[in-house]
């Protein structure tokens, strides 16, 4: 299992990638593997501004649906086309990649101290055994 270096990570198994004041957010290969296979994946919050650890969407798999929770304060500026069921509907996406095409949504940090409380590659390595 891969846990990239670059990124920071939740207890709830959300990844973050910082590049500048932008955030890319999405599941994390530990996270889509306890899923299975994901079928659709729901965002409703484009162009909201959301508090750390609110629900930004859902993620459907055969098995179950689990909520997405934001790592970080900040207003949400795209969900990704590729796996949106209006635009590409490729929701395999983040079982085949979910450190890279598979991203869920992209965010304009409003308190980037909050990445301060996130866990590195290590630390959830350890957590998820």
């Amino acid at each position: 299992m891969q846990y990239p270096e670059n990124l920071k990570y939740t207890k709830e198994h959300e990844w973050i990638l910082i590049e500048g004041n932008t955030g890319t957010i999405g599941i994390t290969e530990f996270a889509q593997s306890e899923l299975g296979e994901i079928v659709y994946v729901e965002v409703d919050t484009v162009g909201e501004t959301l508090g750390r650890d609110d629900v930004f969407g859902t993620v459907e798999a055969v098995k179950t649906t689990s909520d997405l929770f934001m790592p970080v304060s900040g207003k949400i500026i795209a969900f990704n086309e590729e796996i949106d069921e209006k635009e590409g509907d490729n929701p395999g996406m983040i079982n085949e990649d979910p450190y890279g095409k598979g991203w869920v949504i992209k965010v304009e940090l409003t308190d980037p101290s909050e990445l301060n409380d996130l866990m590195d590659a290590d630390a959830y390595q350890a957590m998820v055994g």
